[in-house]
């Protein structure tokens, strides 16, 4: 199969945005005919512009990488894994946040939701899950969807579940990765409830917020959950890392995760 151009990867990455030649163009503080020329492969883009480009079509930096690359440069980002001792820096502070969570569960999820680290509260709401969904690589979105997973014991699985599609499907638009598309075609699979009439409902909380409601041995939790990204990686790692943290909702759920986490030590 015939690599893609830069042209190519311009041309689908501006169709993702939803941006005209013009509008991109004017963005880009260049004229459309030369950003017309880049895109049909009339003009050879130099390495700065390649950039400029695709940081106003805010291009993850894996892609910005695939971009220099189809324009003849060598790519810009890292990609080191983050256990990887040029990352010892970066994993110790994802290690402090998490830890520094505790008593609260808190993880760090990859581009495709791959669980990378976890405090020692998280462990603990995931007893009785099949095995083979703990087992590495975890996928957290599977874990918490599947009917041998998290499912059984979601309390508002309508509404959770309708939840993480939506976050997916975002995501998907934002990147078009192939992998997260499988993934989301796997979710839908699933057997679950029926969609809510409203799936933007999120109840006492105004639309701000979507509740976790699990059931667990100490009693019910309603959790509310928080997403954090480094704000100027430079490597691809960072980039793609998140970190997923969870909240009590309520007073009795602070108290049975104090409990909980008691109880691990």
């Amino acid at each position: 199969m015939k690599a893609a151009s830069i042209g190519d990867l311009l041309r689908e990455w501006r169709a993702r945005r939803h941006l005209s030649q013009m509008a991109l163009a004017m963005e880009a503080d260049i004229s459309q005919r030369h950003l017309s020329c880049i895109e049909s492969g009339k003009a050879a883009p130099s390495r700065e512009m390649v950039l400029r480009l695709a940081g106003r079509l805010d291009v993850p930096l894996r892609e910005r990488n695939a971009m220099l690359v189809a324009a003849g440069f060598a790519p810009l980002y890292a990609e080191r894994p983050l256990h990887d001792p040029a990352m010892a820096p970066a994993l110790r502070a994802v290690e402090a946040v998490l830890q520094g969570h505790e008593p609260w569960p808190a993880l760090a999820v990859d581009r495709h939701w791959q669980l990378l680290a976890a405090n020692r509260v998280l462990p603990m709401l995931l007893a009785g899950a099949e095995p083979g969904l703990l087992a590495p690589s975890v996928n957290v979105l599977r874990l918490s969807l599947h009917p041998q997973g998290l499912a059984p014991r979601i309390l508002n699985l309508a509404q959770w579940r309708a939840h993480l599609l939506e976050r997916l499907r975002l995501q998907i638009l934002a990147t078009g990765d192939a992998v997260l598309v499988e993934l989301l075609k796997e979710l839908q699979d699933y057997p679950g409830p029926a969609p809510l009439a409203d799936e933007a409902d999120t109840g006492a909380w105004g639309g701000i917020a979507v509740p976790l409601r699990l059931a667990t041995p100490v009693g019910p939790l309603s959790l509310l959950s928080t997403t954090t990204v480094f704000g100027t990686p430079r490597d691809v790692t960072l980039a793609e890392l998140a970190l997923e943290a969870f909240y009590p909702a309520d007073e009795a759920t602070a108290e049975r995760l104090r409990r909980l986490a008691a109880e691990s030590t």
